[in-house]
């Protein structure tokens, strides 16, 4: 093993096994590795699997200070077959009875490298909060051990015992082009309103913001809808006559899958596009994204702060309803729709927020909060120095 891979610090980060929690540990990953750390990513065989799937088999090819390994996540194909989301009962239940095994034979493994000389040795462990185990493993080992919570309006770490509270959650989540962060199926071609311009192009085709366009994408894969809620949606949308992505999962309606009528089908034809997959960010940052319908998942709530573009909220647990309150009440870039959604709201919020005097103030207010984030995330701001200290403070303590 070289001095240069010595010399870097090595660190393993474990996200509970589901979408929004891997993608917001990926990208404290990323951020780490350009920080000059050695990232091993542990994900569970059937998170990989999507992931190969989605990106490609060679996806990871090359790169040898940042890796992925798996673990078993303990559940028979029964319990998670496919590209859908594995029930959480079940997998929860799995984490707390088998996960403990299946970390520490990785940790093992990790060290017959170490003393091989292929990778650094382990300095320290990341992981979600959903996953606290790895605490009793850093003791055991004397690691420094951080532990984020990605359904959070704030990101919470602990060095053992003694927690830290950074107030300025939002800290600067680049995506970088060698990892992307998609575990669904990327079948987007275009989006309405946009002359048919690939996905891949969006951040660089248009250069202004005409904010035409609504996304609609409930990301939360544990979150699901009747389908009669799904249809007072549908229809508020039609009748609002604006041109909409909408984004819905396979598993989206309780009990079955989505089936819209003929009629909607044909009533929003020419502004309408619905698919099962898109880039998020990519699409909320391109100048016809004028709005974001979303249960406010904390990952979806900074993006969309992030791309400066107003919401409308319709949370639905955990986090959800107070980041829409914060939304809403405190930024005022968001206003929400009732728990018992009917498509009359739908249709008059959709315009109030895309057209209407009130979403205007929204998007300027959004737009404003864009900038602050920009300058909290660049070198130097409040959030580049809180990364800075997690850094120094908690993940190379005893490095």
């Amino acid at each position: 093993m070289s001095n240069f891979a010595e010399r870097k610090p090595h660190a393993v980060l474990t996200p509970f096994p589901a979408q929004g929690h891997i993608n917001a540990l990926l990208k404290l990953a990323k951020l780490l590795h350009l920080r000059g750390f050695h990232i091993t990513f542990v994900n569970t065989e059937y998170n990989h699997k999507r992931l190969l799937k989605s990106r490609g088999p060679k996806a990871f090819e090359g790169s040898t200070d940042f890796t992925f390994v798996t673990i078993p996540d303990g559940l028979t194909p029964t319990d998670g077959d496919g590209d859908v989301t594995q029930d959480v009962r079940s997998l929860s239940q799995s984490i707390l009875n088998n996960f403990h095994h299946f970390f520490d034979e990785l940790l093992a493994k990790l060290h017959e490298s170490t003393t091989s000389g292929l990778i650094p040795p382990v300095t320290c462990l990341v992981s979600d909060s959903f996953m606290p185990f790895t605490v009793d493993y850093a003791e055991q080992h004397a690691l420094p051990v951080a532990l984020f919570s990605p359904c959070s309006a704030c990101f919470f770490l602990s060095n053992y015992h003694v927690p830290k509270l950074f107030q300025n959650g939002v800290l600067p989540l680049k995506d970088e082009s060698y990892l992307s962060n998609g575990y669904w199926d990327t079948k987007v071609e275009w989006i309405p309103g946009l002359k048919n311009f690939r996905v891949k192009d969006l951040p660089t085709s248009i250069k202004t913001r005409n904010s035409n366009d609504l996304l609609i994408k409930f990301t939360a894969e544990m979150t699901v809808m009747t389908e009669e809620k799904l249809l007072e949606f549908a229809w508020g949308l039609a009748n609002s006559k604006k041109p909409f992505l909408w984004i819905i999962r396979p598993d989206l309606v309780i009990g079955g899958s989505v089936v819209l009528s003929s009629e909607f089908v044909t009533e929003i034809s020419d502004r309408g596009l619905i698919a099962s997959w898109c880039p998020q960010e990519k699409v909320l940052n391109h100048p016809s994204v004028g709005g974001f319908l979303t249960h406010c998942g904390w990952n979806s709530t900074t993006e969309s702060v992030c791309a400066g573009v107003p919401m409308l909220c319709w949370p639905f647990f955990t986090d959800q309803p107070p980041n829409s309150r914060l939304i809403c009440n405190e930024w005022e870039i968001g206003v929400e729709i009732d728990t018992n959604v009917k498509r009359e709201e739908v249709e008059k919020l959709v315009n109030e927020l895309m057209v209407g005097e009130k979403g205007k103030k929204m998007r300027k207010k959004a737009m404003e909060l864009k900038k602050k984030v920009e300058k909290d995330t660049r070198p130097g701001g409040s959030s580049y120095i809180n990364l800075d200290m997690v850094i120094k403070d908690v993940l190379l303590k005893h490095y």
